[in-house]
């Protein structure tokens, strides 16, 4: 193979060449060390081989190693592909039917192991579709001992036999140019293997104890890296000097007399948190996840007043311009007759509104600012920023977010979500921010009763409803999709908006909100909706988060199992918002057994964290968010539910080095620093140099 290094490119490796390395490249294959890294799917055992002459008609799971002597296709009734194997002792005829895709594979001179029951025609034994492996290297094979075979992902025009064989001839060598990461002493006192003996492992195990062995020392690394970064990321944050935000007895007791009600032991201990970071001279990192209807809001509030005591500005950012205008009256409810200043920045704000609010925002008249992602705008300025405050982060990308976050003197941060963070993501997605969690909701809330029903229990549901409306209260019904798609028999918004109001429930009054309409119509509608005057909000997932109208206690989701679990619960927060009883009826077609499970998950708790946990358990975290922009690589080794305890040991462990030696700069740490930059310089905004 030639003098290589762990840097070569991969169509240098023997066995390799141009056109296999094209190949491999597609797969994320470019150098040798991506080759070494490339690790099985799964092992299949291979039963120690027996000499042919040793088979009987009926042996159920045989195997045999042997020279292809002849191979051919035959065209009888049904296409077959037909080969002789032969060893030492004697030979046998091997056919698959359909099999002329193997002709280029199996051909004659090669040695293959077959792996299969044994049958007799015309008193004649013979494999039919047996499993079949080529041995590339018949003197390294261990024919004469069950094995370990690795299956690899399959593509870029390769099978998992020809990576096998390309990985195989280059193991041995290769793996004598890995370097290890850390001493024998941190190695012993976390029961790790060596990383030259764990990468040999992964693709050549004595055994699946070994293989599991290995998986816990690479699935350790590839946690370290990622804190890491995080780590790093953190501490360039606080590093910065921020306005240090004091707190005493009557700012205290002047910002509770604003609220008509007494703050929950839960709120009380995250406004204690929070106060306790705001005084601090360096930045506020915090995450303020709360499950809906804990009264989140009302702690972000008591954030931005005590800012606003302080004679410094605040910025409140929400995903949609709905939920920035409900939080702005809610705002301006709270602190009627208030010399706090608000004020509401949106994208369709006309033109003379929008100059005098950006002019207020410089100069410092307006104390709290409201908005979109119209505050991220070049042209908003402001005199003295020193908290902003993001409402449902997962709805914003990563530079959006660090966007704000360098407008005006180092900030403080603080992130909100109604959707409960699972323990492994608040460690990963989040792991740069202190966690504070509401627990609890306030005092007096009714209770939501969840059911799921079939699309043949909508007249019965009609009525359900009509009922709860004479009463007094009012109700959702949610559309996955907007306008009626030929693609997808689902039933789409505007399309039920007008049986609805045609129909029974007419007469209560219809309306109808959408992402698609224009900011005026949305607010109008929501307006009309919030003050009672229509009595049913037909919408789609626009009012997943933030909408608070206390007398809607009823919702009704059409096509349920078209949306994530995670989403239905924050739909379903919507309702429940008073002292009143709600309920939440799923019409849903579970069509798999997924679906199914998102259902019964729902109709079973209410608890958000829960919900949390098995959304990210079916979904993984790639896709709990609806995003891919959490900033994380797809992990080969690590599974983020299964090593949670390996990911709090290797978070602990990174935050320890980070502490010791902030940039990695250290001899012993220099690899460590190499690594982490090649995965996370540009996700996570670092730059090699720093």
């Amino acid at each position: 193979m030639g003098d290589l290094e762990l840097d070569t490119p991969i169509q240098y490796v023997k066995g390799v060449g141009p056109r296999r390395a094209e190949q491999l490249e597609t797969l994320g294959v470019k150098t040798l060390e991506d080759l070494m890294m490339y690790f099985p799917r799964r092992f299949d055992l291979r039963r120690e081989v027996q000499p042919i002459c040793t088979l009987n008609d009926g042996d159920d799971n045989a195997t045999i190693a042997g020279e292809i002597i002849d191979a051919r296709q035959r065209h009888a009734r049904r296409p077959i592909f037909e080969i002789q194997l032969r060893d030492e002792s004697a030979s046998i005829t091997a056919k698959w039917f359909h099999g002329g895709y193997l002709a280029q594979s199996l051909r004659p001179g090669l040695v293959v192991a077959l792996n299969g029951k044994i049958s007799s025609y015309n008193n004649v034994l013979q494999m039919v579709n047996p499993k079949h492996q080529i041995i590339y290297d018949p003197s390294g094979a261990k024919l004469d001992q069950d094995e370990l075979l690795p299956v690899y992902p399959a593509g870029g025009k390769l099978t998992s036999n020809i990576i096998a064989s390309v990985i195989q001839k280059a193991l041995p060598q290769a793996t004598q140019l890995l370097s290890e990461w850390f001493d024998k002493a941190y190695l012993a006192k976390r029961g790790l293997m060596t990383r030259d003996k764990a990468i040999f492992a992964m693709h050549r195990p004595e055994d699946r104890e070994q293989w599991a062995h290995a998986r816990r020392r690479l699935a350790y690394e590839e946690c370290l890296l990622m804190q890491l970064g995080i780590a790093i990321t953190r501490q360039k944050e606080i590093s910065r000097p921020a306005h240090s935000l004091l707190s005493n007895a009557t700012v205290d007791q002047r910002i509770r007399a604003r609220f008509p009600f007494t703050l929950t032991d839960a709120q009380d201990r995250t406004v204690a948190e929070i106060t306790a970071d705001l005084a601090r001279n360096r930045p506020m990192n915090r995450l303020l996840q709360g499950d809906v209807g804990s009264g989140k809001t009302v702690v972000a509030l008591y954030a931005a007043l005590l800012t606003v005591a302080n004679k410094k500005q605040v910025a409140i950012m929400a995903p949609t311009g709905i939920l920035a205008t409900q939080h702005y009256r809610k705002i301006l409810a709270y602190l009627e007759n208030s010399n706090v200043k608000t004020e509401l920045l949106t994208g369709g704000m006309p033109v003379k509104k929008r100059n005098r609010v950006l002019a207020e925002l410089e100069n410092g008249d307006i104390h709290i600012i409201v908005g979109t992602h119209a505050l991220l705008s070049k042209t908003v300025k402001f005199k003295d920023l020193a908290l902003v405050v993001v409402d449902e982060q997962h709805k914003f990308g990563v530079e959006q977010r660090t966007g704000i976050r360098g407008k005006g003197f180092a900030p403080h941060y603080l992130v909100m979500t109604a959707t409960p963070i699972p323990r492994t993501l608040a460690l990963t997605v989040f792991g740069d921010l202190d966690v504070s969690t509401i627990d609890a909701s306030p005092p007096g809330r009714g209770k939501t009763t969840t059911k799921c029903v079939s699309a043949k229990d909508i007249p019965a549901t009609i009525k359900f409803v009509e009922k709860k409306l004479a009463t007094g209260q009012q109700a959702y019904f949610i559309y996955p999709l907007v306008t009626p798609s030929p693609q997808l028999e689902l039933t789409a918004a505007q399309e039920a908006y007008h049986e609805l109001k045609d129909g029974p429930l007419g007469k209560y009054g219809v309306g109808l909100v959408h992402g698609q309409m224009p900011s005026d119509a949305k607010n109008s509608a929501m307006r009309d909706f919030s003050d009672g005057k229509t009595k049913i909000l037909v919408a789609s997932v626009v009012v997943e988060v933030g909408v608070d109208v206390p007398a809607a206690n009823v919702m009704v989701i059409t096509h349920a199992e078209r949306f994530g679990l995670a989403q239905l619960h924050q739909l379903r927060g919507r309702v429940g918002r008073s002292t009143e009883n709600a309920n939440c009826i799923l019409i849903a077609s579970p069509g798999n057994p997924l679906a199914l499970k998102r259902m019964e998950i729902l109709t079973k708790t209410c608890d958000g964290f829960k919900i949390a946990e098995e959304d990210l358990r079916i979904r993984g975290p790639g896709e709990f968010f609806g995003t891919k922009q959490h900033g994380l690589p797809e992990l080969k080794v690590a599974d983020l539910i299964e090593d949670f305890e390996l990911l709090r040991l290797a978070r602990r462990d990174a935050f320890d080095i980070i502490d010791e030696d902030p940039d990695l700069a250290m001899p012993h740490n220099q690899q460590l620093r190499r690594a982490m930059l090649k995965l996370y310089a540009d996700r996570l905004g670092l730059i090699a140099g720093a």
